[in-house]
């Protein structure tokens, strides 16, 4: 095997925070430990296929760890096998593949979810050295513990719960929060537990509108009238469909607002809905997602050194190790109903608007 001199690091799909802390490692390692040239590879893999790269050395990443976002830039288009084209997509594989030898990478770490993930194992197939780090405020990938963004993403709803808290006490209200995930309860699951909502929302179960009025009512008798809801935007009713802002991209909103409605007709409460959006994607990461993404970035700048490609690496326990890339996009991970999370949400008096 040639010795690695030169590799390239690239975010792809959306923002969140510890992008640049697994940036920052991996520079670091590279140059410090292993003697390698870096380059940044701007806005994904739209990069590749305009060789828009910049040169990353010490200086140029020194204060990034605790910024959000990314050093790099990144998009949610540029794949080189569907890339958009007149009217259609077309495959400009050949070409990324053809601008990498140009710009003689001998390895990239792509930096991404499910999306980057798939693009880093296509093009690994067709011979490029690929090394993935797993990113995504989701925790949807089943080949490791956590992924990095998820707690701060965690950390932000969480906030915006106990902020809830008391504007409903106050006027006795029914306050409903949707926070992100895609098909993934954990967001809510997590912030919801960790905040104390009467009420949790997820894709894994769907939900029955009469079951979360029952529950209302439940606590109205208990001498509680106010309640906090928390919403995936995944969420869905028995026998209903996800709630789509733009069905054609599939991008996911807008369930708290059916809830709210689906609700309103059963009980004489305020409702409020609030819609956490971006603001989970955003910020500085917290402690947990610094110490994570700086792991990973330091292992995949090993990995890739020892020319080890193929593999994406993964915190399992109190470890970090590499898996085959194939391995992480293959099976997704979803709560589990009968999980011990949900167990406890359960035991502490949360619905999740299937039975009481």
């Amino acid at each position: 095997m040639a010795k690695v001199r030169r590799i390239g690091i690239l975010t792809g799909g959306g923002d969140c925070p510890g992008l640049n802390a697994v940036i920052r490692a991996a520079v670091r390692t590279a140059i410090r430990d292993h003697d390698l040239e870096v380059l940044g590879i701007q806005f994904g893999f739209e990069g590749l296929l305009n060789k828009a790269c910049v040169p990353l050395t010490n200086e140029l990443i020194r204060g990034i760890l605790p910024k959000g976002g990314t050093l790099l830039r990144t998009t949610n288009r540029g794949n080189p096998f569907e890339y958009p084209g007149s009217g259609s997509t077309e495959d400009r594989s050949q070409m990324a593949v053809a601008n990498i030898r140009e710009l003689a990478l001998d390895g990239i770490i792509a930096i991404g979810g499910d999306g980057t993930l798939k693009i880093a194992q296509r093009l690994f197939e067709m011979g490029i050295p690929m090394i993935a780090v797993p990113k995504t405020i989701d925790n949807d990938l089943a080949a490791t513990d956590f992924t990095f963004g998820f707690m701060t993403a965690v950390f932000v709803a969480t906030d915006a719960v106990d902020r809830l808290h008391t504007t409903a006490e106050s006027h006795d209200r029914v306050m409903i929060l949707e926070v992100m995930g895609r098909n993934a309860g954990w967001i809510a699951l997590y912030s919801g537990l960790a905040g104390g909502a009467d009420i949790i929302l997820i894709p894994e179960i769907p939900y029955r509108p009469e079951i979360i009025v029952q529950s209302i009512r439940e606590r109205q008798r208990e001498g509680s009238p106010f309640d906090i809801i928390v919403v995936a935007e995944g969420a869905k009713r028995v026998g209903g469909e996800e709630s789509y802002i733009d069905r054609r991209s599939r991008r996911l909103g807008g369930i708290a607002y059916q809830v709210a409605d689906e609700i309103a007709r059963a009980i004489n409460l305020e409702i409020r809905v609030t819609v956490l959006g971006h603001v989970q994607r955003g910020g500085s990461p917290i402690p947990f997602d610094r110490l994570l993404a700086t792991r990973f970035g330091k292992a995949a700048a090993d990995l890739i050194a020892v020319g080890d490609f193929g593999k994406m690496v993964a915190l399992r326990g109190e470890h970090i190790v590499a898996v085959p890339i194939r391995d992480a996009v293959s099976n997704p991970k979803y709560v589990d109903p009968n999980g011990e999370l949900v167990a406890t949400a359960r035991s502490v008096g949360i619905s999740f608007g299937e039975h009481l």
